[in-house]
């Protein structure tokens, strides 16, 4: 029995529109001003995934507060103004809980109060929607207490399932909320791969997936939820795949999106079989196994054609594209480039997926930079390397850095030493920020095509402070 201190549950009230959000938009559609939102999260180095759904919970009272990322693009886009003026409610009213009233301060360290787990088992009801999912203490603790933590903790309210079935107690299913922080997981996941690089992420991302599953397991009080499960553990698997994949364990990337890609066809789910398919081309690619990186490409673009994307189209003829390089086809890579550039050139659109964030002209470039490359073609390598390293927004270090040194590279491998040197530098200056062996693997390819060159000033400045250079463990 629940403590006598803890209230008995009040019934839910019906959520209250946000009229003054929606005066907000004005007379744009609900698309039109997530673009809106999301393009102002670009400017200021946030990356958040509002689309028309989105706007509409706002709108519908669904999301009283928004988490702190939304927060600061809202505040961004109309300044002047607070939460409340957005029509929001204060953030300490929607936290599912009481603050302490004991008068501790809280230490710098710990921006937010703690609480006890068992404390929760009692006050929530995990089969009802509640309306603080987007301010519950998973979304806000989650990934933020340094730039590489990703631990077992960050899916918070998810381990509750755990908990009870290592206590022997019954598994509830999972809920609304639980979904919404599987998402935000993935969310960040991401985000902090664009910001440091996967090798300090890898071996903290195991346990929310294992924690993912088992919810799946568990079952979801409603479809609606279950299918929101699935596709956020299969996209949980490709993230975690692909933090093993650019920290070189390929075995374990290999392993991770066979998972994904098995429950997106339980599960019926052509956008998720797609992305999986993606990763796994390009798996293959980095691998050495060109035949299956062009059969795995095609295979994603078959489950994405009815999707209507043309960006997710652009991206896996891309893929494409890698693998006929790596089997010597410049004509079948040529024409799998054309085929990306088109695609491309037809501009976004709201059936973008939300995993495609990363995908821009940048990306694009590189990836053709990248296709050249293993075409033996250094200097048109280059000139895509280059534009890429340029076109990168500075904010996501890890993709400055790895076009920076595939630059590198093909100006040492085309004759271009100082140059080479000059861009291998500037790699240099940015890996305290970012962990990738991807990226060390690259440089230390560079230096010994350099290493002839060393009598150059340019190229023994770089060789020396690579040599000096910490190896990833």
């Amino acid at each position: 029995m629940a403590s006598s201190t803890v209230t008995s549950a009040q019934p839910e009230r019906p959520p209250r529109p946000n009229l003054a959000f929606r005066r907000l938009r004005g007379k744009r559609s609900p698309a039109e001003f997530a673009a809106a939102v999301r393009r102002a999260a670009r400017e200021i180095g946030e990356r958040v995934s509002c689309d028309a759904r989105y706007v509409g919970r706002v709108e519908a009272g669904e999301i009283r507060c928004p988490n702190y990322a939304y927060e600061r693009v809202f505040l961004h886009m109309f300044p002047g103004r607070t939460l409340t003026d957005l029509g929001f409610a204060p953030r300490s009213s929607v936290r599912g809980r009481q603050a302490r009233t004991t008068g501790e301060s809280r230490g710098a360290g710990e921006p937010y109060e703690t609480y006890d787990a068992q404390d929760v088992r009692d006050t929530q009801d995990l089969y009802e929607t509640h309306d603080n999912n987007e301010e519950s203490d998973v979304l806000r603790r989650a990934f933020m207490t340094s730039g590489a933590t990703v631990a077992a903790a960050s899916l918070g309210p998810l381990g509750l399932a755990l908990d009870a079935a290592a206590a022997g107690r019954p598994t509830r299913r999972a809920g609304t909320g639980e979904a919404g922080a599987l998402e935000e997981a993935v969310r960040r996941i991401r985000l902090l791969d664009d910001r440091h690089g996967a090798d300090g992420l890898y071996r903290r991302a195991a346990a929310p997936l294992r924690t993912a599953y088992a919810l799946l397991d568990a079952g979801a009080s409603r479809q609606a939820t279950a299918d929101r499960l699935y596709t956020g553990a299969g996209e949980l698997a490709i993230s975690v795949g692909w933090l093993a994949h650019d920290s070189g364990r390929f075995d374990d990337a290999r392993s991770h999106y066979a998972e994904a890609l098995a429950t997106a066809r339980m599960n019926g789910d052509a956008g998720l079989e797609a992305h999986a398919f993606c990763n796994m081309a390009f798996l293959a690619r980095d691998a050495g196994r060109p035949r299956e990186a062009v059969r795995a490409a095609q295979a994603a673009q078959r489950a994405a054609r009815p999707l209507g994307s043309d960006r997710l189209m652009s991206l896996l003829a891309l893929r494409e594209a890698g693998g006929w390089a790596g089997l010597a086809d410049r004509v079948g890579c040529e024409q799998a480039l054309a085929r990306a550039q088109a695609f491309y050139g037809r501009g976004p659109s709201d059936t973008d997926p939300e995993w495609m964030s990363f995908y821009g002209e940048a990306e694009l470039e590189g990836l053709e930079a990248q296709c050249w490359s293993t075409l033996g073609d250094w200097p048109r390598a280059a000139r895509h390397a280059r534009r890429a390293a340029d076109l990168q927004d500075p904010h996501f270090t890890r993709n400055l850095a790895l076009y920076s040194a595939e630059l590198a590279d093909d100006l040492a491998r085309g004759g271009r030493p100082d140059e080479a040197a000059g861009a291998g530098l500037r790699v240099l200056d940015l890996l305290g920020e970012v962990q990738s062996s991807r990226i060390h693997t690259m440089l230390a390819g560079t230096a010994r095509v350099l290493l002839p060159h060393r009598r150059s000033p340019a190229v023994s400045t770089f060789l020396d402070r690579h040599t000096a250079l910490p190896r990833p463990a």
